[in-house]
């Protein structure tokens, strides 16, 4: 399992994983940023994801669809806000209706991705920060922390091609 911590802040309210990897940067980067990789563990498990799209650039968009075993779907989004190519990405992650429009009754987040060279690898740092503490405690109640282990639990598989 890559996750070393999760960290959660209710007074500041956010959310940070740190995870480590046997791979360069370069290659976990690359997975992060190429729609065919990313929807391989974007979603846990039992809800793997779909991207219809995936514009890694600065004023990009993302929409993905998680499909669950009874063929329920939790569709989400991203606007790609800045890019330090191999290092960091930030982008605004959502929820969004099946038609791919942001869902505004649901919480939007902010998400820094931070990519380091380690001696064993990468690690990799998922700052997510929220609007509110009950946007974080909404989120957590859904099973958050356990949806982000389950996905990046995942990601071995698809470095190790």
């Amino acid at each position: 399992m890559p996750i070393r911590t999760v960290t959660k802040d209710l007074d500041a309210p956010s959310l940070t994983a740190i995870a480590d990897f046997a791979v360069p940067v370069e290659r976990l980067w690359e997975a992060y940023t190429d729609a065919r990789q990313i929807e391989r563990f974007w979603g846990p498990p039992e809800y793997p994801a779909t991207f219809s799209q995936h514009d890694a650039v600065v004023g990009g968009a993302s929409s993905y669809a998680m499909t669950g075993p009874d063929g329920d779907r939790s569709c989400g989004f991203w606007k790609w806000i800045d890019i330090d190519a191999g290092r960091s990405f930030t982008v605004e992650d959502g929820f969004a209706h099946d038609d791919g429009t942001p869902n505004l009754d649901m919480p939007t987040m902010r998400v820094v991705f931070t990519f380091e060279s380690t001696a064993a690898g990468s690690r990799l740092t998922t700052s997510t920060t929220f609007a509110s503490r009950e946007e974080l405690e909404q989120l957590l109640a859904m099973g958050m922390e356990e949806g982000m282990t389950g996905a990046m639990g995942q990601i071995d598989a698809v470095l190790a091609e």
